[in-house]
């Protein structure tokens, strides 16, 4: 099912779609099974950083991070030698990659646009993600997450999908827990040694 997701940022938007693709995946040699797009490098890399701190148990499962200001030839080389499963990177470099072949995306099953309004917004980047969109299968599960989605953008997210669930938390009632008590314990920890 197609998801737009919108939620203030720290409530766990990535973890929602890191953990859901990584429960989904089964990694076959050479294939891209995920497209994760973000509008800047800074996010691709903290967002690829998730992904292996969460499959860290799944040794087979390869991810890897595309974005301009590194040189296309070292990308070209990885998609060659050691095609990742899962694919994070900004429209601009994706799009150069794939439209020369060294991407493929024929078997991408899940296309994932983080902070999704910056992308749309700009038409130049929202041109970008049309151009990939359309490179990839027509059955795929879409996900869109962003922390601000206006009102004008979401008629623009939902062309992308298909009857998609819409989740919206931004209702402060909704996001304040009444009632809830942290507390903290420190515990030391002690070691009786017995000597004979």
């Amino acid at each position: 099912m197609d998801v737009i997701c919108q939620a203030k940022s720290g409530m766990g938007k990535t973890a929602v779609f890191v953990l859901s693709s990584l429960q989904q995946i089964d990694p076959t040699a050479g294939q891209v099974a995920a497209l994760v797009l973000c509008h800047t490098r800074e996010l691709a890399y903290q967002i690829c950083n998730e992904f292996e701190r969460f499959s860290k148990f799944l040794p087979e499962l390869k991810v890897a991070v595309f974005y301009g200001g590194v040189h296309i030839k070292k990308h070209q080389d990885l998609l060659k030698n050691d095609c990742p499963h899962i694919v994070v990177g900004t429209p601009g470099r994706i799009l150069a990659l794939a439209r020369d072949k060294d991407l493929s995306l024929k078997n991408v099953r899940h296309f994932i646009l983080d902070e999704c309004d910056k992308m749309l917004e700009s038409l130049d980047m929202r041109r970008d993600v049309q151009e990939i969109f359309k490179m990839t299968p027509h059955d795929k599960q879409v996900m869109m997450f962003s922390a601000t989605l206006s009102k004008e953008i979401r008629p623009i997210c939902k062309k992308f999908m298909q009857d998609p669930m819409e989740i919206y938390v931004d209702d402060e009632a909704k996001l304040t827990l009444h009632g809830l008590v942290q507390v903290a314990f420190v515990v030391l920890h002690c070691f009786a040694h017995s000597f004979h």
